[in-house]
């Protein structure tokens, strides 16, 4: 299939190999650009930390306050987090090779009964609110935002001239944010109907819901939110 992928850097090219070893041919275009934000983090006492994303992981390796911290367990949100955090140099590491919600029922139970403080390192905006639904379970959340990231405006232009030809079978989403992303784009191209053309595949249902809502017509959800599941929707 011809594919075009979306997902920032540098996820969007190890993906993209593993496409093209399926003999896929692999366009990218990151729609959002990863950036830190300077925040001072220090040596929180806490009983854990929450990592919903890779980049978050990616954003604590280079952390100036790193070494305080890597002695505290680390609950993320899937392997691919989960393994970027071992890679950050933290050792107790649990996944919860799922989504958000996973996430929360996961650190939910383990903590159970306790008034444990956790500390969610996280990007800017967030599609679910992990902290809200923990707090309310009676843990004790702090939120910092550690990156952030930025919507480009437009399709690089490979991409915009593959979307115009009718060209690309198929899109990969891998968060809502770049589904949005991608439907803004679109617009700048004076019209959505060459985007929407292509079917969409989509690491979960709440990524698909924005494509669907703008009237894309095949879209296909995966049924575990990991990128084997989401690229096992193309053999389909």
């Amino acid at each position: 299939m011809r594919l075009l992928l979306t997902r920032p850097e540098p996820d969007a090219e190890r993906t993209a190999l593993t496409l093209r070893a399926r003999g896929h041919l692999v366009l990218t275009a990151p729609l959002l650009k990863i950036e830190p934000i300077a925040v001072a983090l220090g040596e929180r006492p806490c009983a854990g930390l929450l990592m919903t994303s890779a980049s978050a992981a990616r954003m604590m390796a280079v952390h100036p306050d790193l070494p305080g911290l890597l002695s505290h367990p680390v609950f993320a949100v899937g392997a691919h987090t989960a393994a970027m955090a071992r890679s950050a140099g933290f050792a107790d590491v649990i996944s919860a090779d799922g989504d958000a919600s996973d996430l929360a029922r996961l650190v939910g139970r383990r903590f159970a009964g306790s008034s444990a403080k956790l500390l969610y390192l996280r990007g800017e905006d967030t599609a679910r609110d992990l902290a809200g639904a923990l707090i309310r379970d009676g843990l004790d959340i702090e939120s910092v935002a550690i990156y952030q990231a930025k919507a480009v405006q437009r399709f690089p232009a490979p991409a915009e001239e593959a979307l115009r030809a009718g060209t690309i079978d198929g899109v990969l989403h891998f968060s809502r944010r770049t589904a949005q992303a991608y439907l803004a784009c679109a617009d700048a191209l004076g019209g959505r109907q060459s985007a929407l053309r292509p079917a969409h595949y989509c690491l979960s249902a709440q990524v698909a819901a924005p494509l669907i809502d703008a009237g894309a017509v095949v879209v296909r959800s995966a049924a575990h939110p990991d990128e084997a599941a989401l690229v096992g929707l193309l053999d389909a």
